[in-house]
Parts: structure tokens; sequence; C-alpha cells
């Protein structure tokens, strides 16, 4: 596999680490250095500077506001934002249910629902697991009964992400009850102003506010928000499933993130020794090097599977990406809480103009080292992956 870039994507990499560096805001950039949450007005305003280039929906048909690039040119532009620090565009959006409506939806929900996801004029939120269906997701309870043009639907979501600021939901609610679990599924569009929907706050373990009860009492949806076929919402879930897990990978973050660690790990200690010096620290960080180097590999050959197959490859490296990613990023996080230290006990806001390598940044590990416990599970927990591995992967 030839890994060296032609002179074209050398450049557009170039063109986009200086885009993101004259336009990004650095009240962004600095909340993202330090793993600050970003606010719903701060990701609408990165979107819109991204719309506004061209770029929000980089990867989506031309006819709807995509580049038409490379499955590589797309992989090299989301890995230059990653390391530049730039946000993701709001994924249950642009990475999720966009993608589903205008591969599964009507022309009437094209028209209606994408060019809002572009501008964020439409905020999104994922409705799928359950207090009892999270990782066995086929058992889920949430009804969906046809009252005329209309579905009832009833039942509750959990673990929903950033739910408190949400127009709309996507989810998978039962439709039938007489076939076997995964053929009884159908995907629906909610309104979340609707009568009968009710957002909790769960407060995680890092004190955050992130995620989200979502209870539906007789909430009434239109029929026309249905996606696609009645019982069909199993393999529309599959299909939005596999990009998220091979987005989770997140290698260009993994790259800042563990080039910041290495770079805190050269500055001098109090007692004037370089941490890098310490062979437990040098050799952990040397072993995530090359760990991230094979991943960026490996997912770069599932994108040549992708361009090959015309974007129909349903490969279950896409669950490798998934499970090595995941383990990554956790275990820089552990890197960097070994670095900061007792420092990590302190919560330190950073002040602007703050110098980067200041000991601020201590501040905010402890809240990310919790925070990331998290990546293992969503999009499907990586015992999960394993599973899938074993059996489509290596038992073929």
């Amino acid at each position: 596999m030839d890994l060296d870039f032609t002179d074209e994507e050398a450049a557009f990499c170039e063109e986009v680490r200086d885009f993101v560096r004259k336009s990004l805001p650095r009240s962004i950039r600095q909340k993202m250095l330090f793993n600050r949450e970003l606010t719903k007005d701060d990701l609408i305003t990165w979107t819109r500077i991204l719309d506004k280039k061209g770029w929000a929906v980089s990867h989506w048909p031309v006819e709807w506001g995509g580049m038409g690039w490379s499955p590589v040119k797309q992989a090299l532009f989301i890995d230059v934002m990653q390391q530049e620090m730039a946000p993701d565009t709001l994924s249950f959006g642009t990475s999720m249910v966009g993608p589903i409506i205008y591969t599964f939806g009507n022309e009437t929900q094209k028209k209606r629902f994408l060019p809002r996801i572009v501008n964020l004029e439409d905020w999104w939120c994922q409705g799928f697991s359950e207090p009892q269906a999270g990782s066995d997701l086929a058992s889920l309870r949430t009804t969906a009964v046809r009252d005329g043009d209309d579905y009832v639907v009833n039942g509750q979501k959990t673990w929903t992400t950033l739910g408190q600021h949400a127009d709309w939901i996507f989810c998978l609610v039962r439709t039938n009850r007489e076939v076997k679990k995964q053929a009884g599924i159908s995907f629906l569009l909610i309104d979340m102003t609707s009568p009968g929907v009710t957002v909790r706050p769960i407060q995680t373990i890092d004190g955050g506010y992130e995620i989200n009860d979502v209870f539906l009492d007789n909430v009434r949806v239109p029929a026309e928000n249905l996606v696609g076929e009645e019982n069909r919402g199993w393999d529309y879930a599959k299909f939005l499933l596999q990009h998220e897990r091979t987005g989770i990978a997140r290698v260009g973050a993994s790259k800042a993130s563990l080039r910041r660690a290495r770079e805190l790990a050269e500055r001098e200690g109090r007692d004037n020794s370089a941490r890098l010096d310490l062979p437990h620290i040098r050799s952990r960080i040397a072993l995530l090097e090359v760990e991230l180097k094979a991943l960026e590999i490996t997912q770069y050959r599932v994108l040549s599977e992708e361009s090959q197959s015309g974007g129909n490859s349903h490969s279950p490296a896409a669950s490798i990406l998934k499970v090595k990613g995941s383990e990554i990023q956790q275990a820089i996080s552990e890197v960097m809480l070994d670095l900061a230290g007792p420092h990590a006990l302190t919560l330190l806001t950073p002040a602007d103009g703050h110098n980067d390598l200041d000991r601020s940044w201590a501040g905010t590990v402890a809240e990310t080292y919790l925070n990331w416990r998290k990546v293992s599970i969503y999009g499907g927990s990586n015992e999960i992956q394993r599973n899938i591995i074993a059996k489509q992967l290596l038992a073929s």
C-alpha cells in the first residue's frame, strides 16, 4: 500500500490548515485545546463558517452540499481539521441522520431536512439506546402504533447526547411485535417540541451534563416522518452505525492529543528533569505513536475498500477502527493524567492569553480522563465489536 500522498493532496492539507488557523475563533480553539465543553453557539458559529466555505458537509453528495472529494481526500480533511483543534460538526446531523435521509429518505424529506442540517439550523440528537436496550439494541421497547396519518410513540430513550439542545430526534421504534425483534423496527424523525416529549438531564462522572433521558408519552408523529420503509429501521441503523464506528477512530484528534502529551512530557519539571526522560513515560508515548500509525494505515485500508465498492462496503474492519481508536484515546488520557499528577486535582479555567504550557492545562485532565471512559461504550460497546470481528472477519 502506497502511503505517500500526492503533491495535490499535500497542497490540499496545507489549504485546510491555513483556513483553520485563520478562521477558527480563538475562544473555540482554546476550549478545544483544554477539552472544555463547547456551547451550542460555539458549534453553530463554526459550522456556519465551514458552510460559508462549502465544507460543512464535504462528505455528502454534491447535490446536497458535498464536495465530491475522494475518500482519501475526505480523510485528509478530517485529519488536518482535528490536528488543528477544530471542532467536528454535529455528527448526529452531518454524519448520522443526514446520510440516512439522503440515502433512504424520499425527496420531500431530503428537501425539508438536509439544507437545515448543513448550516445547523436544526439541531439533531440520536434516540437509539434505552434502559434495557443498549448494546443489545434490537431489544428496544419504544413503540410506534399507526393511528390514521400519525404514529403514536411511547417509550424512553437514554444516553441522548446533547438532547437538551435538540430540535429533532431520530428514533428507532418498534412497529411490529409479531416478527423477530430485528425485523419489527422502524426509523422515525420526531420533533422535540411535540407534546409528550420530556428531556431529563443525566450528570456524568466528570460532573458534566451532556447526556439525557428522553421520555415519549403518547407523542403523535406524522407518518410522513417515517424514513424508508416500515420495519426496515434495523437495516438503516446498521448503515448508520457502520459510519459512526469509523468516525470514532478519530485519528487526527489522537495525533493532536499525543503531540500535546509529548510536548508536556518534554517540558522540564520542578526537579529540572524532563518527564520524557522517565522510561515508563517515554515508552508509553512511543508505543502509542506506533499504535496510532497502525490505526491510521488500517483506516486508509477501510477507505480504500469503500472507494472500490462505490461506498457500499460493510467491512467489519470498521469495528477494528472503533475498538482500537477508542482504546488509544483512553490510553492518551491516562498518560496525560500521569503527567499532570496532583495538579489534576485542581480545576482551573484557562485565562485568555495564558501560556499554553502553563500548569493550568492540568485542571481539565481528570475531567477528560473520566469523560473518555465512555468512548469504548458508545457506538456499540467494544465487547460487541470484538464479537463482530470474530464472526465476520476472523471466521471468514
